[in-house]
């Protein structure tokens, strides 16, 4: 799973939730290196493992031809108390990493197979994902 090698912050403050100023993603929104892409519709946070399982899913997919792309890494720590915890006495200790995914956000780039190929295999990445995504290509979108 990724990890960060080191962070500065062992436990980091908990965003506001406001759904309706939640624009869209401004960076990573253009394929860079695939010639095809998984790209988020919703926002969530993306565990590692989760990110690890659509990793595994689409390598599987793309067999040894294929060549892809990870575009996010989970550096934002998350916490979590114990079951059946009383409210109160602090926050809970990190439990593991998290990427927090906006709208437009490419998660995965694929490249060096056909597009029957790609497409399979991104579409099972997504399902492994909490978030909506549009499997995209570069001849249609750029």
């Amino acid at each position: 799973m990724l990890v960060p090698k080191k962070v500065k912050f062992r436990k980091w403050q908990s965003d506001r939730i406001n759904v309706k100023s939640r624009t869209p993603e401004t960076r990573g929104t253009k394929l860079s290196f695939g010639s095809f892409g998984l790209k988020a519709e919703t926002q969530a946070r993306v565990k590692s493992n989760q990110i690890e399982s659509a990793r595994k899913a689409m390598s599987r997919a793309l067999s040894k031809t294929g060549k892809y792309w990870i575009r996010i890494f989970p550096d934002r720590p998350f916490t979590a108390k114990a079951a059946e915890v009383g409210m109160g006495k602090g926050k809970g200790d990190p439990q593991g990493y998290c990427f927090e995914v906006f709208p437009g956000r490419i998660i995965f780039e694929v490249d060096g197979v056909d597009e029957k190929i790609a497409h399979e295999a991104l579409r099972k990445a997504g399902t492994k994902l909490p978030v909506k995504t549009r499997i995209i290509s570069r001849a249609h979108n750029q």
